[in-house]
């Protein structure tokens, strides 16, 4: 039976020691597939009749050009009000590669994911961080195919599962940001075709609290999902949510249907597929070239196969689930999700994404702050996870942390910010039973146990020419 998106939850592992190939590869020369350009139009059908928003000088528009991976983070994107720099100064220094700048540091890192892997049996992990100044490490332990015993490398890329949910809400913040959205607006005027409770808001759909139950948890659905070849589109993912639902803003229940509804919202308000306005919003504004939505963009990295383990009285066998291919781990299982789960990225593209997210890049310090303040309204209706609008709270090796965790039969990820030590981290497997969570705090460890200041760059001090010195 083919598992559902999920959140992160405890897992009980065994510690042991398993020698596996590995590789670790420059940021600057990731072996991924080479951007390819945005397929000719999306795969999924809409399920509405898309009527958009009204006309806005704030609505990006993609650019004809390819564009090629930054040398430095660009800080504004569509409906963020821009930083204020220095004259003459560019608003982020260079990304800066650590095994570069820091081989010590960055040798020491690899290392305690070694150990961390190994320990936990994971078949094949990615890792990156990224931190505010631009600085960055990406670190890769395992296999990506067992049999073939093809390595992961920071190269590969990964299905995001769950994490998805954090580009989605982005989007539709920034929508409200630009007043073509209300927080408290019902959405059943939006998405006529749904039938929905007129009391269900934009809100709602985003913290969790329409009261709408997850359409994949279903029987039926998870019986339909078994024909992995089959592509979904939301009028059929929304034909298995059961018709009894809580009344709406009453109580906290994670659902991926209200994440499938708020791409038809993006939709409808637009008149674009998700995957088209997350990429022209989100994905290209922050040159993450190694980032697309399956199934409506061609890939962007080479996919590991997809594996579950199980205990048979010692350590952790991989059973493989789903052999790598384009869409990872099942096109019925993307399509279904939609703009719940249908991300892939690697691991420095991820962090990338968190670290710009986290810090203000993506919607303004006071919508993110917002996003976080959202967990009180989810916890007192009853929340028994801390989540606000699309992100939610944790604490990682003792640090409060905010992000998104993601799951798939075959994929388990979890991405990170933590702004006391001014750092993304990301943590992408292709294993779904042990929790990424247990390698992202070693990792945070492994970072503070050599200082928690920030790696220093080669550029560090920006003149009033433009030019960044030692």
């Amino acid at each position: 039976m083919l598992a559902a998106v999920l959140l992160v939850v405890a897992a009980t592992v065994s510690v042991g020691a398993v020698a596996v190939a590995t590789r670790v590869l420059p940021l600057g020369g990731l072996t991924g597939a080479a951007a390819a350009e945005q397929s000719a139009g999306p795969t999924l059908t809409a399920v509405v009749s898309a009527s958009p928003g009204p006309a806005s000088t704030l609505t990006p528009t993609p650019s004809a050009a390819a564009t090629p991976r930054p040398t430095a983070f660009p800080t504004v994107s569509p409906g963020m009000i821009p930083a204020s720099d220095p004259p003459g100064c560019p608003s982020s220094p260079p990304v800066t590669d650590l095994a570069l700048t820091d081989r010590v540091r960055a040798a020491q890192l690899q290392k305690a994911l070694e150990k961390v892997r190994a320990a936990l049996h994971v078949p094949g992990v990615s890792v990156a961080i990224v931190w505010d100044n631009g600085a960055a490490w990406a670190g890769a332990s395992g296999l990506a195919d067992v049999a073939a015993k093809r390595p992961v490398t920071t190269g590969t890329g990964f299905a995001l599962a769950s994490i998805s949910k954090t580009f989605t809400a982005s989007v539709i913040l920034q929508l409200v940001g630009e007043g073509k959205l209300g927080l408290d607006q019902p959405v059943a005027p939006l998405l006529p075709a749904f039938n929905l409770d007129p009391r269900i808001t934009v809100h709602m759909l985003l913290d969790h609290t329409s009261g709408l139950p997850d359409f994949i948890l279903t029987k039926g659905a998870n019986l339909a999902l078994a024909d992995s070849n089959a592509v979904w589109d939301a009028a059929r993912s929304w034909s298995f949510v059961p018709k009894f639902h809580r009344v709406p803003g009453t109580s906290f229940d994670y659902s991926n249907t209200n994440y499938l509804l708020l791409g038809e919202v993006i939709r409808s308000v637009t008149g674009h597929a998700p995957s088209v306005e997350i990429r022209a919003r989100l994905l290209k504004p922050l040159g993450l070239t190694h980032a697309w939505f399956q199934v409506d963009e061609k890939p962007r990295a080479p996919m590991p196969a997809s594996y579950i383990l199980q205990w048979y009285g010692g350590p952790p066998v991989a059973k493989l689930i789903a052999p790598a291919g384009d869409v990872v781990p099942f096109i019925s299982v993307v399509t279904s999700t939609g703009a719940a789960g249908s991300m892939a990225a690697t691991a420095l593209d991820t962090a990338l994404w968190m670290n710009a997210l986290g810090s203000g890049r993506v919607v303004p310090p006071e919508m993110v702050a917002a996003m976080q303040a959202d967990e009180a309204h989810t916890a007192a209706v009853g929340a028994n996870l801390t989540y606000g609008l699309g992100i939610s709270t944790v604490k990682v090796a003792g640090h409060v942390a905010m992000g998104h965790s993601g799951r798939y039969l075959g994929a388990r990820n979890v991405v990170r910010y933590l702004p006391d030590l001014h750092l993304a981290i990301a943590v992408l497997t292709n294993q779904s039973e042990i929790d990424p969570a247990l390698i992202a705090a070693s990792m945070v460890r492994a970072v503070t146990a050599s200082g928690a200041d920030m790696p220093k760059l080669t550029s560090e001090v920006c003149e009033l020419t433009g030019a960044w010195r030692n």
